[in-house]
């Protein structure tokens, strides 16, 4: 099996049928564990196909691995009929396997939403005497954090913290979610002193969770605010959660404390996110700052670490602002030779870009290739467009977009509207004018 050598496998289980029950037995397990551990679970369920026409009766093991291999399928309710026919079987509960074909069963349901159910086969174990371990009140506490059952997770986690059974830390993000979609974003934070008290790290992904968390529930000041209160608590950030802070504080205007961030970043070896370029590169353009972005992705690119489209979009949009053309024709012909392709917002920078120039035919040179490739109208393109359009008195193809337009539910500002209405005012189209009125409320 390890080898993945299966036809010498099925070869082997043929032969053991025919010499030896008990050994046969035997072989199948392992080769159903083997299965099991290649995440080849539906192999593992012909082997139990195999064994059930040959007449071979399962052993513990086997039971183990069915169920394993069931409820990483998400069949919860074969997991749980295996359970009852091996219970059927009367087995000494003092066996090895007893305690994983609970954990197989207990977990099974718990991810199914199956909570309640998982609790009960829980505490049947226990009254059988058999050992619990952490892993048990963490499957059970997740499942009831899947499900929302705040009360429920509330007090399995205070029961687990006095018998010292809280370890596992992917429980713990559970429980964050779970408070996040509930709203009770100050539950987050004891969550993060349960953890301290149990000597537990805040690892990056809770940390993270819990600023975007504050961030999406109570704004950006806030998700700030919990960030720099966890990092005085001790709390120690990764890079994902360095990424998110750092946008919130480039979307607060809080450019001294992205920096700040971007440095703490790279002294920590957090060097080749590019989340975090990309924002650094965005508010650099923002505060008129294009040769710092441009600086910055020379250094991105000698770390190893290539621009993707937001990074390009960035720099699409810093040179367009200041009518670099030269420049935006550059970055566009990079992104074409990288093989990065340019997404809507590249295409309206770019457009942007050469319509404020008022060099509208390669704003209708660019235009075209991004509806050859696709791409659909939003306000911003569509906006642009009216106003090459009506720039360049093509009246057929300003009529179609507004057409398109309205029929997707895109509006105009006052100042299209006026510039759209005196186009087809020109052209003597005082039938589409009177309609343009209608439609968008043009005066």
């Amino acid at each position: 099996m390890k080898s993945r050598k299966f036809k010498i496998v099925n070869s082997f289980l043929e032969l053991f049928i025919v010499v030896d029950q008990e050994i046969s037995v035997l072989a199948f397990d392992s080769a159903m564990k083997g299965y099991n551990k290649l995440h080849m679970y539906s192999s593992t369920v012909v082997l139990y196909e195999r064994m059930k026409s040959a007449g071979l009766v399962l052993d513990p093991g086997c039971y183990c691995s069915i169920m394993e291999a069931h409820s990483k399928m998400g069949n919860s309710d074969k997991v749980v009929s295996f359970f009852e026919e091996f219970e059927s079987k009367r087995v000494e509960s003092t066996i090895p396997q007893y305690v994983q074909i609970y954990k197989n069963l207990c977990e099974s349901l718990g991810k199914s939403g199956r909570a309640f159910e998982a609790l009960e086969y829980f505490r049947d174990m226990t009254k059988k005497g058999i050992q619990e371990d952490h892993s048990f009140y963490s499957t059970v506490i997740c499942g009831f954090a899947s499900i929302r059952e705040v009360k429920m997770a509330e007090e399995l986690l205070e029961e687990a913290e006095g018998k010292k059974m809280l370890r596992d830390p992917a429980l713990f993000l559970k429980l964050v979610l779970m408070y996040i979609e509930e709203g009770c974003m100050e539950k987050t934070l004891d969550v993060v002193a349960t953890m301290t008290r149990v000597k537990i790290r805040v690892s990056d992904c809770i940390f993270c969770a819990i600023v975007n968390g504050f961030s999406r529930k109570r704004g950006l000041r806030s998700a700030v605010q919990v960030y720099e209160d966890l990092t005085s608590q001790g709390c120690e950030p990764g890079q994902v959660t360095y990424a998110s802070v750092l946008n919130l504080y480039c979307r607060l205007g809080l450019y001294s404390n992205a920096e700040m961030v971007f440095s703490e970043m790279e002294q920590k070896g957090f060097d080749k996110c590019v989340v975090a370029y990309s924002s650094m590169i965005a508010m650099y353009g923002k505060t008129g700052r294009p040769k710092d972005a441009m600086k910055l992705v020379a250094i991105m690119k000698e770390r190893g670490c290539q621009p993707n489209v937001w990074v390009y979009n960035a720099l699409l949009d810093i040179h367009g602002k200041v009518l670099n053309l030269r420049q935006v024709e550059k970055i566009w012909k990079e992104m074409k030779r990288r093989k990065i392709f340019p997404d809507r917002v590249s295409y309206t920078s770019i457009i942007s870009a050469y319509s404020k120039a008022r060099e509208f035919d390669k704003c209708l040179i660019y235009y075209q290739e991004f509806t050859l490739n696709g791409g659909r109208l939003d306000r911003a393109m569509a906006g642009i467009m009216v106003g090459v359009f009506s720039k360049m008195n093509r009246v057929d193809e300003l009529i179609s977009l507004l057409q398109n337009m309205k029929r997707e539910g895109t509006k105009l500002d006052g100042r299209l509207q006026k510039s759209a209405l005196n186009s087809l005012r020109d052209a003597g189209l005082q039938i589409q004018a009177k309609w343009l009125q209608e439609s968008f409320g043009a005066t």
